[in-house]
């Protein structure tokens, strides 16, 4: 079995490589790595561009395999938080007909961050330019989470989350 992950980003290669070795279905899987045509900068500020964006990505990914995977970050409007937004991981998973989608916690960037976000930089960018960082890519690394969360949590284990939720779907086609 063939699974390419739509990013050369290590850190979520590294998430779905974890993942799926815990899953019968991917028993001897082969991942890749396809770099998929994205816009190098910027940040999804919706909902809908963070999971359209995941399945760009996977849909991207996908000739020559089984199942694709993409991942992809970005803002979503949230009543009553303190920016208005939070930011959340979205992966699609696409085998040749349907997408699976799944969604990471969300958490709240600083006030800052979110502005910036706005302005037109993306995530990592946000984060140098609010001293948060010193990072020149944050999301190839720990991420802006790990700073956030004092080291309790990084981006791998934020992007396995969304990965997990994604392949309920498979896991249980007689639900859906």
């Amino acid at each position: 079995m063939k699974i390419h992950v739509g990013s050369q980003n290590e850190v979520k290669i590294q998430a779905v490589t974890e993942v799926v070795a815990g899953y019968s279905l991917f028993k001897d899987a082969e991942i890749a790595s396809v770099a998929v045509n994205i816009e190098l900068f910027g940040h999804p500020k919706d909902l809908e561009a963070v999971v359209e964006g995941a399945i760009a990505r996977a849909q991207e990914a996908f000739p020559g395999c089984d199942y694709s995977f993409g991942i992809e970050g970005g803002l979503m409007s949230v009543p009553r938080s303190k920016t208005g937004y939070m930011e959340v991981t979205a992966c699609a998973i696409y085998d040749g007909k349907e997408v699976h989608l799944g969604l990471s916690p969300a958490f709240e960037w600083p006030k800052q961050v979110v502005q910036l976000i706005f302005k037109g930089l993306d995530g990592s960018q946000a984060l140098r330019e609010a001293g948060i960082t010193v990072h020149p890519k944050i999301g190839t690394a720990k991420g802006g989470i790990w700073h956030l969360t004092e080291g309790r949590m990084d981006r791998k284990e934020y992007t396995r989350a969304a990965i997990v939720m994604a392949l309920i779907h498979l896991e249980h086609p007689e639900y859906f």
